[in-house]
């Protein structure tokens, strides 16, 4: 049965879309509610579901990692590793082989930093207890540091050249349906990825035996011990999960949508790790409410960027950039509590170690 929050979220995200709509349309004159709902169209949701790769990706993965017991915020320095090695190893094949393969080599090798990244970190908080926070944090701050720094190295500046992307796969027939058809079949490999990925999480979670282990081990890990279930090795094995994830969602920011690695400032993440955790709050631990959260953040976000090159609209950029952080927060109140798992950020040792 899907949470009771997904349909809340949901809801909440649609009534202050229309909210907002039916504000505008009553403060602002007609020719600027016009000019947005022309945005309004195919390329609008299509861009929305590549926007929500990164974000709905790293909230899978920290919806696996926390609800094992494993507090992850280090998500954003897992999708900025990603994203530097997936440029990183494209650029170095590029010119030596085709240039999609090239591109996929990347989108692996990202998997793999992000991946080993994740280990290091469960090493770290599983086998020597570290403070999960901490050593998220430090993740982070690491590859917040390194990746510019290796770009600098590598490129002489912290943005590197462009590199072979992903070339988007067309579903004939299906591409055809009206509205969705070109939005949906006619998209980023990542893209098709995430909407496979978002139900075989939810299913995995509901209705596997790896599932119910994951939710007892952060819920009540001493019964699951007793089951006969090692709780380190679920746990384990729920943080490298995360880290595929991550890893898949940097890969496709960087290699289905920008094409490049951007170093400066936040990185070309800016954010989005920490936003994929925001995510799974407002979805309650639920893949279908993260990808939903997710979802509703890029989607306002593709607009607001829309937004700015209307000439009828003369609002400052900023005021507009606003927009997708306070509809976060506004779903969020309407929301309401997220249950954390019991055992979230607890430390415990497995009778069978």
């Amino acid at each position: 049965m899907v949470d009771r929050n997904v349909y809340v979220a949901g809801a909440a995200g649609a009534a202050v879309t229309v909210l907002a709509l039916v504000v505008f349309a009553f403060v602002f004159p007609v020719d600027w509610v016009v000019a947005l709902v022309d945005q309004l169209d195919t390329s609008l949701l299509s861009a929305a579901l590549r926007l929500s790769v990164p974000i709905a990706f790293a909230a899978l993965g920290g919806i696996f990692a926390e609800k094992s017991g494993v507090i992850n915020i280090g998500l954003e320095g897992l999708l900025i590793a990603s994203a530097f090695t997936s440029i990183a190893v494209a650029w170095a094949l590029q010119g030596s082989v085709e240039p999609s393969t090239a591109a996929w080599a990347g989108f692996g090798a990202a998997v793999l930093a992000s991946t080993l990244l994740a280990l290091l970190f469960a090493v770290v908080t599983i086998r020597y207890e570290a403070d999960q926070i901490i050593a998220g944090l430090a993740v982070w701050l690491v590859a917040l540091g390194f990746a510019p720094f290796a770009s600098q190295i590598v490129w002489d500046s912290v943005n590197s050249p462009a590199v072979p992307t992903l070339n988007n796969w067309v579903v004939p027939g299906l591409v055809d349906i009206p509205v969705l058809g070109p939005a949906v079949f006619d998209s980023n490999p990542t893209v098709y990825l995430m909407l496979l990925a978002v139900p075989v999480s939810w299913y995995v979670l509901n209705r596997t035996a790896f599932g119910r282990w994951v939710r007892a081990s952060g819920e009540n890990p001493k019964a699951l011990d007793t089951a006969g279930v090692n709780v380190t090795r679920v746990r384990y094995a729920s943080v490298l999960l995360s880290g595929v994830f991550s890893g898949v969602g940097g890969a496709g920011l960087a290699l289905g949508q920008v094409g490049q690695f951007i170093g400066s400032g936040q990185t070309m993440v800016s954010g989005r790790g920490w936003i994929g955790i925001t995510a799974y709050l407002m979805g309650n631990y639920n893949p279908i409410g993260a990808f939903a959260s997710s979802f509703l953040f890029a989607g306002l976000n593709a607009l607001q960027f829309r937004v700015q090159q209307i000439s009828e609209l003369n609002i400052a950029p900023s005021l507009v950039q606003m927009v997708p952080f306070v509809a976060v927060i506004v779903v969020l109140a309407l929301v309401g509590k997220t249950r954390i798992p019991d055992a979230a950020g607890d430390h415990y040792e497995s009778g069978d170690d």
